[in-house]
């Protein structure tokens, strides 16, 4: 009897029924760093898509039909506002009717001082590690107002986010800070950097000063090397997703370092040097104060 009661309990469990899979979110980002963020939140409770892909120049992307199918079905979507996307509010005109969230909504803007954007804010505010923070909280906001059961983990994710991102910081911000205040400049293609500059303390210039912007104009090359030669500056850098040349071209002329490629719009793909969020902070700020350490 006891070898039938076992039988049917199997045969019983057999036929019941399947628990349903957990059920995810979908969650659209206008690119691969707050996709990379947004997957750090999320965790196993959402699906992070991102618009553009790895190492595309966001500031001009033209969304292709295959970009906009991708977005279909968002629960919740993600962009950084700040005139950055410039391309971004048309694109989610095909979405439909999905909540849009700006994740720099709270950030002290930096204001742009020179060229054609004079006046307008800085968008490349997450640049920062303090406003990172404001980053990740607009982030669980989002996720949390769109999936209120999960928003516990997305709040505890966010928290221990925070502290990773502070303790990749602290030995670059202290090799910055012992450096001479003469030393500490950061001259680089693109003004894509003012946020970081702030933080760690560094004065800042650039050959243009956004990348939809006139790039590498003559005027602007003479400009950056009258100030490099005035101010002493040891290295100048250049972007991922721009030429090198013209910092290459400043760097011969004035006879000082190119320091390099930094990185800020965009991930690399998974085997590059900057796959995740936290990588491309550590490795620029690591590649700037390697450049201003650098003996003559």
């Amino acid at each position: 009897m006891r070898l039938f009661a076992i039988l049917g309990f199997f045969i019983a469990a057999s036929f019941a029924p399947v628990a349903p899979a957990m059920a995810q979110i979908k969650v659209l980002t206008s690119f691969t760093v707050f996709a990379d963020m947004a997957r750090n939140i999320a965790g196993e409770h959402a699906e992070v898509v991102s618009i553009t892909r790895e190492g595309a120049e966001i500031h001009m992307f033209r969304p292709t039909p295959g970009d906009i199918k991708r977005g279909l079905g968002a629960d919740v979507v993600l962009w950084n506002g700040l005139g950055l996307e410039t391309w971004f509010e048309r694109y989610l005109e095909n979405l439909g009717n999905v909540k849009a969230y700006v994740l720099s909504d709270g950030v002290e803007p930096i204001l742009i001082a020179e060229g054609n954007y004079e006046g307008r804010a800085n968008p490349h505010a997450w640049m920062s590690p303090g406003n990172a923070n404001i980053y990740i909280d607009n982030i669980v906001r989002a996720l949390s107002e769109t999936d209120p059961d999960n928003a516990a983990a997305y709040a505890a994710n966010g928290e221990r986010y925070k502290a990773e991102i502070a303790a990749t910081f602290a030995p670059i911000r202290a090799a910055i800070e012992a450096l001479p205040e003469e030393r500490r400049w950061l001259v680089t293609s693109e003004a894509a950097f003012s946020y970081l500059a702030r933080d760690f303390g560094l004065k800042e210039a650039s050959i243009w000063a956004i990348n939809a912007d006139s790039q590498g104009s003559p005027q602007q090359v003479r400009r950056i090397i009258d100030l490099i030669r005035e101010n002493d500056v040891p290295v100048i850098f250049s972007e991922s997703t721009v030429s090198p040349k013209p910092a290459q071209q400043v760097a011969r002329e004035t006879g000082i370092a190119y320091g390099g490629v930094l990185y800020v719009d965009s991930l690399s793909t998974p085997d590059g040097p900057v796959p995740t969020y936290l990588d491309l902070l550590r490795v620029t700020s690591e590649t700037i104060v390697t450049g201003l350490t650098a003996k003559p």
